[in-house]
């Protein structure tokens, strides 16, 4: 008999490709602007004095955004601006900044400052990075002065006009990751300020109400603050009425 055939030889591994000069991997360097500069300097600043610890809570949507729903329209027409959550946030932090006095407090050396007012730091995107504008006497703003602070800085940051005294100062901050879809983050505070609210994205999911499971609409929301002068009993109790506050917006108004 014929002797079996050999098995044909393996073809050999492709050849490596070789890069071309359009293929060229190249590292760019570009110095940072002064903004973003000064912006690492806070943050790492902030790390390095803070001793920070971050909380978190659940805010149920569905009562704002109905009452968002039926008035927006109405707030339109009369004020000439839209209506949105933010203003609900800062007047809800601001209430709660009143009932916890000590979270809009400061450090000073050896000493405690407390500020018998409140100016907001809001954080908003430019085209240079995250600014955070200072919305002055919260306290005392209505829900349309506060939209209305919040779309002129707005308008300015994207113009690339803020100037600084408009982001110098602030006792509180609040930034909203939500807008990028971010569902949890950790915030890092602004120094010398002791607390920042960190809202973030509204997403439908199950939630137990009065023994029933319903899908509700549903933002984590996360308050980091300066474990040296604020304890964690303050800063849960703090963060509780702000979710007491959105989730039934008639406490604002009877002062709950």
């Amino acid at each position: 008999p014929a002797p079996p055939k050999k098995a044909a030889p393996a073809a050999p591994p492709p050849a490596p490709k070789v890069a071309t000069a359009g293929d060229e991997r190249v590292d760019r360097r570009v110095p940072m602007s002064r903004m973003r500069k000064r912006i690492a300097e806070r943050l790492k600043d902030s790390q390095n004095t803070a001793a920070m610890l971050t909380t978190y809570n659940e805010i149920d949507m569905t009562s704002i955004i109905e009452m968002r729903n039926l008035y927006k329209d109405e707030f339109m027409k009369k004020h000439d601006m839209k209506l949105g959550f933010m203003s609900m946030f800062v007047a809800a932090a601001a209430r709660a900044l009143q009932e916890s006095p000590i979270v809009n407090a400061v450090i000073d050396g050896d000493d405690v400052v407390y500020r018998d007012y409140i100016d907001m730091s809001v954080a908003v995107s430019s085209p240079n990075g995250l600014v955070v504008p200072v919305l002055r006497d919260v306290q005392g703003m209505s829900f349309a002065d506060i939209e209305g602070s919040i779309n002129y800085f707005g308008k300015k940051a994207g113009a690339g006009n803020l100037a600084l005294e408009d982001m110098a100062g602030g006792t509180f901050t609040i930034s909203n990751g939500g807008v990028f879809g971010s569902m949890m983050s950790t915030p890092i505070i602004n120094q010398p300020q002791s607390a920042i609210l960190g809202m973030h994205a509204t997403i439908k999911r199950p939630y137990v109400v009065d023994g029933k499971i319903e899908i509700r609409p549903m933002m984590y929301v996360a308050l980091s603050y300066d474990h040296r002068i604020i304890d964690g009993r303050e800063a849960v109790t703090f963060l509780k009425s702000i979710k007491e506050k959105v989730e039934d917006p008639r406490r604002l108004l009877l002062n709950l």
